[in-house]
């Protein structure tokens, strides 16, 4: 059966390397990405194929807690993630490319195959719910975003003032 995708992109006022650092610091998600409540780290590893965690979300003023593995690591390039929830396939796509001298692009793709009958049977409710997902992406790649810029107008506070570093 054919999965959904879902791709956006936003370009960031950091270097690559400095963005990627950010992306790839897992536990230190929770501080920047404002839907995020928990991390668990399930492996002892630093950030490589195979890493596991289980991530913790707010959703709809739920929490929704998914467990996801790295599949693909091509550092300082992209990472690969799946899950498996909900009787569907996820798999996520993390791509920071240089953008100029002082920035970056990150794309984010993401891709839904429904596994079991019953998500089969729901797919075309997910197709109605890609814009909510499509926003709440955007969403993340805008904390993202934040964490790795300063408005030079806006001095960082203590409690906001990341300048992408993990």
């Amino acid at each position: 059966m054919a999965s959904l995708a879902l791709t956006i992109e936003r370009r960031i006022a950091a270097p690559q390397q400095a963005v990627w650092d950010i992306i790839t610091d897992i536990p230190g998600s929770i501080d920047r990405i404002d839907a995020i409540v928990k991390i668990e780290m399930l492996t002892d590893q630093g950030m490589g194929m195979g890493t596991r965690w289980k991530e913790t979300r707010l959703v709809f003023k739920r929490e929704s807690t998914e467990e996801m593995q790295v599949i693909e690591f091509e550092p300082p390039l992209r990472y690969v993630v799946e899950a498996h929830s909900c009787g569907a396939h996820f798999v996520s796509e993390l791509r920071c490319e240089p953008d100029g001298e002082d920035g970056s692009r990150l794309v984010m793709t993401m891709e839904t195959t429904p596994v079991t009958f019953f998500a089969k049977l729901m797919k075309p409710l997910a197709k109605l719910a890609m814009g909510t997902t499509r926003k709440i992406l955007v969403k993340d790649l805008d904390d993202i975003a934040k964490a790795c810029t300063i408005d030079e107008s806006d001095p960082p506070s203590e409690e906001t003032g990341k300048s992408c570093q993990p």
